[in-house]
């Protein structure tokens, strides 16, 4: 099943947060028809995506919905959508953040203000609170925070938030179905996909790598893995992701360590061979070495395989 809106991909740019104004404006021109896809997971478990923004999981039944995440902030109603069809209902009872970016809690003030309680890490409340966004609202902050971690138990399922540090953020959060096997990652994976680690709010490429290594000791071979962009996964998925990020952090780190500077690195083009399989329309291979680069600089420490 599928729910279309028209929005302007500017926007997604703009609401994700820590991306570069060039990059949006050059953007701005664009419109493109937004289709929320579900897919029936069982157990009462439907992932939502529309291709342009963090990918959702809800989960529905007597207890009330909980929905993981919540999109972009002028996607709510075709989010609100495709929960009527597939719960009867349009305000899920919960909703979790996996981390502060605009793309996973643009919706928040969408459904809080239709009741929803709105449920994250202590620091995604702050990156909120201190985010100067015209999307915030007072309603997009979540109600109730937690540190290391949370638990629902609703329709049969045991749904347990967990926290991991300095990975994307510094206020991720795993989100794992217990009963039904189903891991949702947040943007701590990207499937298939060079990452997006935000070092200016406290993500870290060795805490990114450590919250891959964690959730592949989560997941067993049967384990349905929802990444935070790019499709259902498993842990073939996760290892493939995390096999490259160690190679290519250890690359470009080696480089650093033998006193090479930016350019120096960037003639190198140690990440030239992961360019056409990883590379997308947000992180390049060119934004991905400069990242890796920039957290080698400043946490000085080197990196085995």
């Amino acid at each position: 099943m599928s729910f279309r809106l028209a929005i302007t991909s500017a926007a997604a740019f703009l609401a994700a947060g820590g991306i570069t104004a060039g990059a949006a404006q050059a953007a701005t021109a664009l419109q493109q028809d937004v289709t929320a896809t579900s897919t029936d997971m069982g157990d009462g478990i439907h992932m939502i995506s529309t291709g342009i923004a963090g990918n959702l999981a809800i989960l529905t039944g007597d207890d009330g919905v909980v929905m993981i995440d919540d999109q972009l902030p002028n996607t709510g109603s075709v989010i609100e959508g495709a929960v009527v069809e597939i719960a009867g209902e349009g305000a899920p009872r919960f909703i979790v953040n996996t981390h502060w970016h605009g793309d996973h809690t643009g919706g928040n003030a969408h459904f809080a203000d239709q009741g929803t309680t709105i449920a994250a890490h202590h620091n995604i409340r702050s990156r909120l609170e201190a985010a100067d966004n015209d999307w915030i609202q007072p309603s997009t902050l979540p109600i109730l925070t937690f540190g290391q971690d949370l638990t629902f138990h609703m329709n049969g399922q045991t749904v347990e938030a967990v926290h991991v540090p300095a990975a994307h953020t510094d206020g991720d959060a795993f989100v794992y179905f217990r009963e039904a096997d189903i891991l949702h990652m947040g943007d701590t994976f990207f499937s298939g996909l060079f990452p997006f680690i935000d070092l200016d709010a406290g993500g870290t490429v060795d805490g990114f790598i450590a919250a891959m290594e964690i959730g592949l000791e989560l997941a067993g071979d049967d384990t349905r893995i929802i990444p935070g962009h790019g499709p259902l996964s498993g842990k073939t998925e996760l290892q493939a992701a995390l096999d490259m990020l160690r190679e290519a952090s250890f690359r470009v780190r080696t480089l650093v360590e033998g006193g090479a500077d930016l350019e120096a690195v960037r003639a190198a083009e140690p990440l030239a061979d992961f360019d056409a399989d990883w590379s997308w329309r947000f992180i390049t291979a060119e934004r991905m070495l400069e990242t890796l680069y920039n957290d080698a600089v400043s946490n000085g420490q080197s990196y085995s395989r």
